[in-house]
C-alpha cells in the first residue's frame, strides 16, 4: 500500500469546493508539469465528462492530497472514446465497465501511499455500484504501479500530448481479491486508521457475495440480544411477514425435545412424497435440499467447470453470479434487463442470445428477484423449445406462489432433460429459519443429483414443517393474497410522503408496468419534461413480496438512504452491488405487516428529509450496505 499516509487521512466524495481545487491541480500537473495539455488562461483544466463523472478525494484535515475520477457505465461514454473506437476497444461495450481516470496526487504527497488508497477507494466505489470491470489509461512511466494492483494491459497504446498511456483493465472481483490477499495486514490496520467517508464499506464481505439480512447484525449474530428483534424492522431480506400455518406451528411445538435429538429420514422420503402429491409430479423427478442455495451449489458444482459458459439476467439474484464467476470460475455473460422496458425479459432477445448454442447453462429467476417482474410461462416454453439441445436451463421459481402454480415450468422440467426448476419453500411458506427447498428435473438428471446428495438433506424440524405447510394450501393462498394488498398499501404510503414520489405498478403477471401518479393512483401519469424528471423518486411494485425505490440522479445514493433508515432501526436492501443497471440509486423493501410497513414509511420519509437537508454523512467502515 506504500508508506503510511497517516492516521488522519480522509477519503470522501468530492464537494463543489473540491472540484475547483481538482480543476486547478489537473491544470498544474497535466498542463504545466507533464505537458499532456496546453496551458489555459483560467489556470483550470476541465473536459466534457466533468459534472457527470465522480471524483473521490484524499485529504488530511483541510489539506487536500489527491483525487481520482470515475466514469460509470450509465453515462454511455468514456474518456477513452476520444482515442479509440469501440471496434478497437470492444470491452467498453461490456456491461458494468467503470473507467478510472486521472489519478493525481499533490507533489509533496507522492510516495505517501495516498495514490494506492485512492485506487482502492475507486475499486470499492465501483464494486458497490455493481461494477464488473475497471478500465484505465496508465502512464507508461508509472506502469509498474498499475500492474502491481492486478490491472493488465490490453495491447492498446494511447498518445496524448507529451504522454504515452497503456490501456489497462481488470475484473472488479479479481482486483478486490488481489487487494485483500496481498495487503490483508495493511488493510486491517488502515481500516481503523483512515477516516473513510465513502458510502461503501471499507472492506468486502469475507465470502465476496452480497447477501441481504444485515438486519441480523442489529439483532445480534451471537444470539445474546434476541429481544432486539422486536425493535428491528427486517425489510432487507425477503422473509415472510406472516407466521407459518397453524399445523406447522403445532408440529414444531408438540415435542421440541424429540425434534432436536432425532435424526430425520435420510432421504427426506416423506417430504418428497408430499411435494409430488401437492404438485402432481413424479417423485423420481425431485431432489430435496436445505434451501435453494444448497441445491444451487450442489448442482452447479457437478455440471459446470471454468470452461463452461453461462448466461445470467442482469439484474438477478446475486448468488448465481457468485457461484458461477467466483466459486467455479465460469465464463459468464449477461442478458441486460432495462429499466425503460419495465425490467421485462424480452423473449426475442433471449432467444437470439441462446440461438448460437454457446451456453452450457442459462439461469432465469421467475418472478425475478430483485426486479420483481414475471415472464409468462408460455413465452419461456417457446424460447426453451427452440433453443439448442446442448443448453441446460435453470429456472428459479422461489416466488412463483405470488403469481400462481399454473405459471410453473415444473411439469415441463420433469420431462425435458434440458430444464431444471428450483423452488424454495422457505420464503413462500414462512420457513426461512428451517431451510427447505426442492428441484424438479427429468428423472435421470434428478437421479444423478440425488447420488451426490448427502443423507439428511434437511433436518427433522424442516421436513416436518414443510410437509405440514404443503397440507394447508388455503392458509398460504390467503396470506399471499394479503401480501399483494400490503404491498400496494406500502407503495401508497411511500408515495404519500412527498409530491416528488411516483409509483409504477406491476399488478398483473406478464403485463408491462403502468406508471401511476401519486395524486391520481390508477391513471397514467403525465410524462414530465427532461428538466424535472430527474427530481422524481420512483416506487416500483413487483408481483412478489417486495417493491423497489429509486432515487433521482444526482441525489443521495441508495447506500446513504439505507444508512439513514437504520438510525430508525429500519433495514432496507441496497441493490447497487447487484447490478450497474441500478446506478447506485435503488433499494428493495420487503413487505411487512401493517404496523411495520408504517414504520418503514415513517423512516423512509425521515431519511429523505434528513438527506435533503444535511451534507453527506459517512457510512461507517465495515457496516454492510
Amino acid at each position: 500500500m506504500g508508506r503510511d499516509p497517516g492516521r488522519d487521512l480522509q477519503l470522501r466524495a468530492a464537494t463543489a469546493e473540491d472540484r475547483e481545487w481538482i480543476h486547478e491541480l489537473r491544470h498544474e500537473v497535466y498542463a504545466r508539469e507533464l505537458g499532456q495539455h496546453a496551458p489555459h488562461p483560467s489556470g483550470q483544466l476541465r473536459d466534457g465528462l466533468d459534472g457527470a463523472n465522480v471524483y473521490l478525494v484524499a485529504a488530511r484535515g483541510a489539506t487536500r492530497i489527491g483525487f481520482v475520477s470515475l466514469t460509470p457505465p450509465w453515462l454511455g461514454r468514456y474518456a477513452l472514446d476520444k482515442y479509440l473506437t469501440r471496434e478497437e476497444l470492444p470491452l467498453l461495450d461490456e456491461g458494468g465497465v467503470f473507467e478510472v481516470r486521472i489519478l493525481t496526487v499533490e507533489p509533496r504527497w507522492r510516495g505517501s501511499g495516498a495514490a494506492s488508497l485512492l485506487m482502492y477507494a475507486a475499486l470499492r466505489w465501483s464494486a458497490a455500484r455493481g461494477g464488473r470491470r475497471l478500465v484505465a489509461m496508465g502512464r507508461t512511466d508509472l506502469l509498474d504501479m498499475y500492474l502491481a494492483t492486478g490491472l493488465r494491459t490490453v495491447g492498446r497504446t494511447v498518445r496524448s500530448g507529451a504522454l504515452t498511456f497503456e490501456v489497462l483493465t481488470g475484473g472488479v472481483a479479481e482486483l478486490t481479491r488481489a487487494a485483500t490477499e496481498r495487503h490483508r495486514a495493511g488493510l486491517e490496520r488502515l481500516r481503523s486508521a483512515v477516516d473513510w467517508r465513502l458510502d461503501v464499506p471499507f472492506a468486502p464481505r469475507a465470502d465476496g457475495c452480497e447477501h441481504g439480512g444485515a438486519s441480523f447484525t442489529a439483532i445480534g449474530t451471537d444470539f445474546r440480544t434476541l429481544e432486539r428483534r422486536h425493535q428491528v424492522v427486517a425489510a432487507d431480506v425477503l422473509d415472510a411477514w406472516f407466521p407459518p400455518a397453524p399445523g406447522v406451528r403445532a408440529v414444531l411445538a408438540e415435542d421440541p425435545g424429540w425434534l432436536a435429538r432425532t435424526s430425520p429420514p435420510a432421504g427426506a422420503e416423506g417430504l418428497l412424497a408430499e411435494i409430488a402429491a401437492a404438485r402432481a409430479l413424479p417423485v423420481r423427478s425431485l431432489v430435496a435440499g436445505a434451501g435453494s442455495s444448497d441445491l444451487i451449489y450442489r448442482a452447479f458444482g457437478r455440471w459446470l467447470t471454468p470452461e463452461s459458459r453461462v448466461l445470467l439476467t442482469d439484474p438477478g439474484y446475486g448468488e448465481y453470479a457468485h457461484v458461477t464467476e467466483r466459486v467455479i470460475g465460469c465464463r459468464v455473460d449477461r442478458l441486460r434487463l432495462r429499466r425503460e422496458d419495465g425490467w421485462r425479459i424480452d423473449p426475442d432477445r433471449l432467444a437470439a442470445a441462446v440461438r448460437p448454442g454457446r451456453y452450457d447453462l442459462v439461469v432465469l429467476i421467475n418472478p425475478n428477484n430483485p426486479t420483481g417482474r414475471h415472464a409468462p410461462a408460455a413465452e419461456l416454453r417457446r424460447v426453451i423449445a427452440a433453443a439448442p439441445s446442448g443448453t441446460r436451463w435453470w429456472i428459479d421459481e422461489a416466488y412463483l406462489g405470488y403469481v400462481g402454480q399454473g405459471e410453473s415450468l415444473a411439469g415441463f422440467a420433469a420431462t425435458d432433460p434440458r430444464v431444471v426448476v428450483c423452488t424454495s419453500l422457505s420464503k413462500m411458506y414462512a420457513l426461512s429459519g428451517l431451510r427447505a427447498a426442492y428441484l424438479v428435473a427429468e428423472p435421470d438428471t434428478a437421479g444423478r443429483l440425488r447420488r451426490w446428495t448427502p443423507p439428511w438433506p434437511a433436518g427433522l424440524p424442516a421436513q416436518l414443517a414443510a410437509v405440514a405447510a404443503l397440507r394447508d394450501p388455503a392458509y398460504y393462498t390467503a396470506r399471499w393474497q394479503r401480501t399483494h394488498t400490503l404491498r400496494r398499501e406500502l407503495a401508497t404510503a411511500l408515495a404519500g410522503l412527498d409530491e416528488t414520489v411516483r409509483v409504477e405498478s406491476c399488478a398483473t403477471a406478464g403485463e408491462p408496468a403502468r406508471v401511476k401518479d401519486s395524486a391520481t393512483v390508477g391513471e397514467p401519469a403525465r410524462v414530465k419534461d427532461s428538466a424535472t424528471v430527474g427530481e422524481r423518486v420512483t416506487v416500483e411494485e413487483s408481483v412478489a413480496n417486495f417493491l423497489t425505490v429509486t432515487l433521482p440522479p444526482g441525489g443521495p445514493s441508495a447506500a446513504r438512504l439505507v444508512h439513514e433508515c437504520r438510525r430508525h432501526d429500519v433495514y432496507l436492501r441496497d441493490l447497487s452491488p447487484l447490478s450497474p443497471e441500478y446506478e447506485g440509486r435503488t433499494v428493495r423493501i420487503a413487505v411487512r405487516d401493517t404496523a411495520e410497513n408504517a414504520r418503514i414509511a415513517a423512516a423512509f420519509g425521515a431519511a429523505l428529509d434528513a438527506l435533503r437537508a444535511a451534507p453527506p454523512v459517512p457510512v461507517l467502515p465495515g457496516v454492510p450496505t
